[in-house]
C-alpha cells in the first residue's frame, strides 16, 4: 500500500492540538505554521488536514475544495509573510516525499522559504 497514511506523525498530532505549534494561517482544509528549525528568515510548512502522505497522494485523492484551499492558502502564506514577487524578492517552495526525496515526516507538506537568496537547488553529485 503506497499511501499509507500513519496517524501518529508529529503533523497529525498538531492536527489534532496534542502538540502546540505556531500558525501563520489557519482554513477548513489547510493549517500554515512556523518551522520548529528555520532555514531562512521566512520558512512556514503549509499541510493540508486530510490524511495524505505526499504531493502526489494529494494531487490524486484530495477533493477539489481541499486541493482550492490548500493552493490558497498557500498564496495567503507567500503575501502574509512578505515573499511574494510583488513584495519581496521570491520564495522557494519545496515538497519531499519518500526515502529518495528524504521526506521526514510522511504527512505531506510544503516548506515556503524566503527572505534571503536560496542558493541553487541541487549539486550534481
Amino acid at each position: 500500500m503506497p499511501f499509507a497514511y500513519d496517524d501518529q506523525n508529529i503533523f497529525a498530532k498538531i492536527l489534532r492540538g496534542e502538540i502546540p505549534n505556531d500558525t501563520v494561517l489557519e482554513t477548513e482544509y489547510t493549517l500554515a505554521f512556523n518551522d520548529i528549525e528555520p532555514q531562512a528568515p521566512v520558512h512556514v510548512l503549509v499541510i493540508p488536514k486530510g490524511p495524505y502522505v505526499s504531493h502526489d497522494h494529494f494531487a490524486s485523492e484530495a477533493s477539489e475544495a481541499e486541493l482550492v484551499d490548500f493552493m490558497r492558502a498557500t498564496a495567503a502564506v507567500c503575501r502574509e509573510t512578505g515573499v511574494t514577487l510583488e513584495e519581496g524578492e521570491g520564495f522557494r517552495t519545496i515538497s519531499n516525499a519518500g526515502a529518495h526525496g528524504v521526506q521526514e515526516v510522511p504527512h505531506f507538506h510544503l516548506h515556503i522559504l524566503g527572505g534571503r537568496s536560496m542558493g541553487r537547488m541541487l549539486s550534481k553529485d
